[in-house]
């Protein structure tokens, strides 16, 4: 089976990969390490390409829409596996962690086949808990923290 077949087979799969692929590269090693020692029947994996380290060029535009130019560079890993049955996952995140990026694209290989779909998703669910969680913490640390300005006109120009 080739992979426009597998395509075909889960034709709405492409934004839910999307946003799994989005979560699994903000999720954490223990995060990650947990839910594959939970699989007790894992499949046979074999790496593609990688797990490799390097840079990426990050570009911007001021406001959005002007000239886009060179803001700098990321440190990216990344790593690309097959399962047995033919599945291809890829893995890619921020920062230096090659263990991250291997099973992140172990995740993102499983979550293409029906028998540990539903296991990915609540992995991802796991990783957006988290997630929106830390981004609640810390919209209360900066509201604590904020000041509101205002200006007393007295009247006098």
């Amino acid at each position: 089976m080739d992979a426009t077949q597998k395509h075909e087979a889960l034709p709405d799969a492409a934004p839910e990969r999307r946003e799994g692929m989005r979560l699994l590269a903000r999720a954490t090693l223990a995060e990650l390490v947990g839910a594959w020692e939970a699989i007790t029947d894992r499949p046979d994996v074999a790496p593609v390409r990688g797990p490799e380290t390097g840079l990426v060029m990050v570009r911007g535009r001021i406001g959005g829409g002007g000239d886009a130019f060179n803001l700098g560079e990321a440190t990216v890993s990344r790593a690309t596996v097959r399962l047995a049955s033919g599945e291809i996952g890829h893995g890619q995140m921020l920062g230096t962690d090659k263990e991250r990026a291997r099973l992140a694209a172990i995740f993102d290989a499983l979550f293409q086949t029906e028998r540990y779909r539903s296991a990915i998703e609540a992995l991802h669910r796991l990783i957006a808990a988290r997630i929106d969680a830390e981004d609640r913490r810390k919209a209360e640390e900066t509201a604590a923290t904020r000041v509101d300005f205002f200006t007393m006109v007295r009247g006098d120009d």
